[in-house]
């Protein structure tokens, strides 16, 4: 079943290409919002200049207020997580539910003395929390909020984009231990340096299970492919799929220093690890950085795995190819806008789900030893993941897979469309795994829900003191 549609060629695979070249009016114009602001808008052409400072203005305005909030609110949210996890409140005091409680540190460690040690090598020491913090700002450039929302859609490596970029982030680390001249920060730079680079081996093979079932390394075409619904979903392409998921996400917990693989800053051996001697706005920025880093992941296991900003039923990805040839046709692009924003936000709900997974973690786990991390990275995670991508070649040539772009080349829940590409088989086991899935998320949410709904009954610790102005009764008593 093929849709009479238009839509820019440059975002979909070779499967879909003919459908499209030949439903396209002549003449028309892809959507982009550079498009909109410039052509639809001010009515005017964008050249060099204007892509320049349109370019840059996404970058300053867009992007660097993005990374500051995410920073903010999870740093925020992480400390109510820990709160609620020990029976405590967290952050109460500044702003609503302690919203505020993130800026009020930030400005305080603004006005905090910037202290660099006699001994240390001041260049790289002042070099290193901004090269910790740039790579993780510049993974965003590759993540696609939406359809139309990514800063650079024709990326067609943005996959290894992210990773190769946030694999720097290692080397401010290693900077900022060595240049302190701390025997502790030295410590928690060389485990640092020991962890990114043995994680990011089974990292790196999980993402191309899922890469060999996508067939393109292009972020924004990764989205189109998974808009026919949960079933078309990279993790429920196949079994492999299904566990390369869960492979990338232990080994993205140890590529961000997030506990049980936080060593680099085991604050119970090593002070505080490799910030230790920061003071100040730098040492914020180490913080930044990895908040900044755990979306950063998240978006890349959203993107890759979990659909990216389509929703479970495919409405987005049947609604989006109409708006856009009613775009192209009459040039309203109030549909196509509204999909986008709708998309941002149920890409930025998976990320933040995902970096909620991170927190819980992080607050259950106990860390274990060097050793112990590096064990478990060489001798259960990689050849998990080696044992996958073989097994997921070899799924690929024994039972075909459905080709094309949902609700372009095919209808994603007719079997007939499915059993015409002899794909019957991958409709069968997609259907099954999403079940899986959903299964599974139903019972970690039921629980989630009993907890809260149960935790209300447990007495907490450190709630809220009574007011200074009441005097306790023995007090009063004796005062009498």
């Amino acid at each position: 079943m093929l849709l009479p549609i238009s839509m820019p060629a440059s975002l979909f695979p070779a499967a879909a290409l003919p459908v499209l070249a030949q439903a396209r009016p002549s003449g028309a114009q892809p959507f982009s919002v550079q498009n909109l602001l410039f052509q639809d808008i001010l009515g005017i052409e964008a050249g060099t200049l204007g892509r320049v400072i349109y370019s840059a203005a996404i970058v300053a305005v867009v992007f660097v207020s993005a990374a500051m909030l995410i920073a903010m609110l999870s740093i925020w949210w992480e400390r109510k997580v820990a709160g609620h996890m020990q029976s405590r409140l967290g952050p109460n005091r500044v702003g609503p539910i302690g919203l505020l409680q993130s800026l009020a540190d930030g400005i305080k460690l603004i006005l905090k003395e910037d202290l660099v040690p006699k001994d240390a090598d001041g260049l790289l020491f002042r070099m290193a929390p901004y090269l910790a913090f740039a790579p993780a700002f510049a993974a965003f450039v590759a993540l696609p909020f939406g359809p139309n929302f990514a800063f650079e859609p024709r990326l067609n490596v943005g996959v290894f984009w992210i990773l190769a970029i946030l694999s720097v982030e290692v080397m401010g680390v290693i900077l900022a231990g060595w240049a302190s001249n701390n025997k502790w920060s030295v410590y928690g730079a060389m485990r640092e340096a020991c962890q990114m680079v043995s994680y990011e081996i089974p990292l790196g093979i999980s993402i191309i299970v899922g890469i060999m079932a996508a067939g393109t390394l292009n972020m924004v075409q990764l989205g189109h492919l998974q808009g026919g619904g949960i079933h078309t979903w990279l993790i429920y392409r196949n079994p492999f799929t299904f566990a390369a998921f869960f492979v990338y996400f232990v080994a993205s917990l140890a590529s961000n220093k997030r506990a049980p693989f936080d060593l680099p800053e085991s604050e119970s051996e090593l002070v505080a690890g490799f910030h230790t001697e920061y003071s100040g706005l730098r040492f914020s920025f180490f913080f930044f950085a990895e908040y900044v880093a755990m979306f950063a992941v998240s978006g890349i296991q959203s993107a890759l795995f979990l659909g990216g900003w389509n929703d479970p039923f495919g409405i987005l990805g049947y609604w989006y190819p109409r708006a856009l040839a009613d775009y192209q046709a009459t040039g309203a692009w109030g549909q196509i806008l509204l999909i986008n924003l709708i998309g941002t936000a149920i890409f930025v709900t998976k990320c933040m789900t995902l970096i909620f997974v991170q927190m819980w973690i992080r607050w259950t786990l106990p860390r274990p030893r060097i050793d112990q991390v590096l064990y478990a990275c060489v001798k259960v995670l990689l050849p998990i993941a080696c044992v996958l991508l073989l097994g997921a070649a070899i799924w690929q040539l024994l039972l075909p897979e459905m080709p094309g772009v949902p609700w372009v080349t095919y209808h994603p829940f007719h079997w007939n469309d499915w059993a015409a590409h002899d794909a019957g088989g991958a409709m069968i086991t997609q259907v099954i795994l999403a079940l899986v899935g959903l299964t599974g998320f139903g019972a970690i949410v039921g629980w989630i829900g009993y907890a809260a709904a149960s935790g209300r009954n447990l007495k907490q610790r450190l709630t809220d003191p009574d007011p200074i102005d009441k005097a306790p009764a023995s007090l009063a008593t004796a005062a009498h």
